[in-house]
């Protein structure tokens, strides 16, 4: 017998049931395009009909629905980091960088003709999101960065030597990069701020590494051995000034006292004088009495004699002793 077969269900929707669910598909899409949030660390680009309109601040806003109006956000208030010479896989705690190498960043040539391997970051925000957005196409944005970073380092680099670089020119570079990067940059109309360059390794070939070190620790020493001589100058010149201040004053102190001394002297002598022609035998014997008690002055046993030794023996008899 031929199998049988059952007639299909048909469902037939009412008109009503119909412009019901178009009404809730027609709410629904235009509460979820007239709406968009823009977080803390954000603005938000709008546009209508693709010409740019304003720019949104963080929060909740209203655009008109149905793609008319678009929002692009752009995360202004965050810092965002580029590489070169080297990646990151993963960061934490403990980075975790690639094995890869990557010479066509890294590898340049010196102001003395030899060759370094450069490692660096650089750091930037975004400053103005229409530009940001307008100016240079999704693609071209981070290629644009990464190549002025690398032109200024590369020619930064060419114009120093070998041992600048590896040592005391570090963070002239670092500066001069980033107000080179900031001024190219702004030229372009970019809407971005290099906020940080910073170098990480710096190496010579892996061929004369070795090399390298070895007049790193002499320079390390020499500059060591300079230290510890101006160490010694700084402590032994103070003081040998400080002894030769003091030498001065006390020398000025000795003037100053010798010549008061004299002037005294030569004021104690007009006044004797004065007195002398008034009355010159007193005055010559009263300086005379003066200096005898000047001359005896502390002495405790004392023996007078005259000038024919006359009268030695019975004052040494009185004074009891001789024998």
């Amino acid at each position: 017998m031929p199998p049988k077969f059952r007639e299909p269900i048909r469902l037939t929707l009412k008109p009503r049931t119909i412009a019901a669910v178009a009404a809730v598909v027609a709410v629904a899409l235009f509460l979820g395009t007239s709406f968009f949030v823009v977080d803390t660390t954000e603005r938000a680009v709008l546009t209508t009909f693709g010409q740019y309109t304003r720019t949104a601040e963080p929060g909740l806003h209203w655009k008109i629905p149905f793609g008319i109006q678009r929002n692009y956000n752009v995360r202004t208030e965050v810092v965002q980091v580029e590489e070169f010479g080297y990646r990151t896989d993963r960061a934490g705690l403990q980075t975790v960088y690639s094995s890869q190498e990557y010479p066509e960043e890294a590898t340049m040539l010196t102001g003395d003709l030899n060759i370094v391997d450069v490692e660096w970051i650089i750091q930037y925000r975004i400053t103005d999101p229409k530009a940001w957005l307008f100016n240079f196409s999704s693609s071209e944005r981070i290629r644009t960065i990464r190549d002025i970073s690398q032109s200024a380092m590369n020619m930064l680099v060419g114009d120093r030597t070998i041992l600048n670089v590896l040592g005391p020119q570090r963070t002239a570079i670092e500066t001069a990069c980033l107000e080179i990067m900031n001024e190219t940059l702004s030229g372009y109309n970019m809407g971005v701020k290099i906020i940080a360059v910073k170098l990480q390794n710096i190496v010579p070939p892996k061929g004369v590494q070795q090399a390298f070190e070895d007049v790193n620790k002499a320079i390390q020493d020499m500059n060591r051995l300079i230290n510890e001589g101006k160490e010694a100058y700084n402590q032994q010149i103070p003081k040998a000034r400080g002894q030769a201040d003091q030498l001065i004053q006390i020398a000025r102190g000795y003037a100053t006292e010798r010549v008061n001394k004299a002037r005294g002297d030569v004021a104690r002598f007009s006044s004797v004088y004065v007195e002398y022609r008034k009355a010159p035998e007193v005055t010559r014997e009263r300086l005379y009495f003066e200096m005898i008690e000047q001359v005896f002055e502390g002495e405790t046993s004392v023996e007078l004699i005259d000038k024919e030794l006359g009268n030695f023996i019975p004052f040494k008899s009185l004074g009891g002793g001789g024998q």
